[in-house]
């Protein structure tokens, strides 16, 4: 089944929601959203992460507060902890 014809399928969980974040430390004050999405966009970010080697954290409270943030908005202060003990987590394993 192609990929076109997976977004009308009911193969993907409708309810499943996923955030990409990225930060450069040289340029953004903190992280930021890159990408959001539910259903069956959540999969496709999901898989083009896994894809491409980057790291992914299940974390079902995190998403709920980051999944309302437009692409592009800096994280909130409420989240900032867990997404620095990730990102933590992450530079620690690229050393």
């Amino acid at each position: 089944m192609s990929d076109f014809e997976d977004l009308f399928s009911e193969n993907f969980d409708k309810e499943q929601k996923a955030v990409a974040l990225g930060y450069d430390k040289d340029v953004d004050p903190a992280p930021k959203v890159l990408a959001s999405g539910q259903g069956y966009l959540a999969e496709q970010i999901v898989k083009i992460a896994k894809e491409n080697g980057v790291e992914i954290r299940k974390d079902s409270s995190l998403v709920e507060i980051l999944s309302v943030l437009e692409v592009d908005s800096f994280i909130p202060l409420d989240a900032y902890a867990a997404v620095a003990e990730i990102l933590s987590y992450i530079y620690s394993k690229q050393k």
